[in-house]
């Protein structure tokens, strides 16, 4: 379950334990609004342990929006070592700040 947080001028959003096929398009639709308020994110990954590739491309969607057209900062946060490993191999280490558990 996702649970989005406001703090200051920024927007906390808390993932479940997965993001996968099943439930990205959730996941994504629960995000939205918190996307439209805010262009300074953090993405708290401390329940998650199994991002799929329907997960990785939600999160590339979101940084491409909040960092790219909007201007704003996204992060990552509490990533364990196996997340750490997917979002290395998929270069997303790269683009923006992953911060590991």
């Amino acid at each position: 379950m996702t649970e989005i947080i406001k703090e200051g001028g920024k927007t906390i959003i808390k993932t479940g334990k997965r993001i996968d096929t099943l439930n990205a398009a959730q996941f994504e639709t629960d995000i939205q609004p918190a996307l439209e308020q805010g262009v300074d994110l953090e993405i708290d990954c401390t329940e998650l342990d199994y991002l799929a590739s329907s997960g990785l491309r939600i999160f590339q969607a979101t940084m491409r929006n909040v960092v790219r057209n909007l201007g704003g900062k996204m992060k990552l946060t509490h990533v364990n070592d196996d997340i750490f490993e997917i979002l290395k191999m998929t270069c997303f280490t790269r683009h923006i700040t992953v911060e590991r558990a």
